[in-house]
């Protein structure tokens, strides 16, 4: 009984390092006047990691955004970066790298038409790595409420 148990941890310890996720991911909106807000999609980092910019550099995939159309919202712009960049020489990659460490919000503005409440839909896709590693891209969605009062 006692080497099942030890087979099925030692089986299980590679999966679970895959289901580390050390990004969180936070989608809010502001209002910034009476028809424009800003989408905002706000990325905690644990220590040791790093997110990559939209512009990250030739190597690992960059953060990027989808918005799913919605004919009450209209896109302003492109989706801005607010935090500390870092530009680094990796060796791995053989590039100079854009990335994030601790956090970093993404702003989208958009303009919505009438006064009904409605959401923003989408999704974010995005990599990160640490100095040993880098984990597969992941697509996280998201839907936000703009409009209304």
């Amino acid at each position: 009984m006692k080497k099942l148990l030890v087979a099925i941890m030692l089986f299980a310890l590679p999966a679970l390092a895959f289901a580390q996720d050390p990004v969180k991911w936070e989608f809010t909106s502001k209002k910034v006047s009476a028809t424009e807000y800003e989408v905002i999609a706000k990325a905690t980092i644990d220590g040791g990691w790093h997110l990559y910019a939209q512009e990250a550099g030739e190597g690992p995939v960059p953060t990027s955004f989808k918005f799913a159309k919605n004919p009450l919202v209209t896109p302003k712009g492109k989706v801005t970066e607010s935090g500390k960049l870092h530009k680094a020489f990796d060796k791995n990659f053989n590039s100079e790298l854009k990335y994030y460490e601790n956090t970093v919000s993404f702003i989208q503005k958009v303009t919505v038409k009438g006064k009904a409440v409605t959401k923003v839909k989408g999704s974010v896709e995005f990599m990160v790595c640490d100095d040993h590693q880098c984990l597969p891209p992941t697509e996280v969605e998201f839907a936000v409420n703009v409009g209304g009062k």
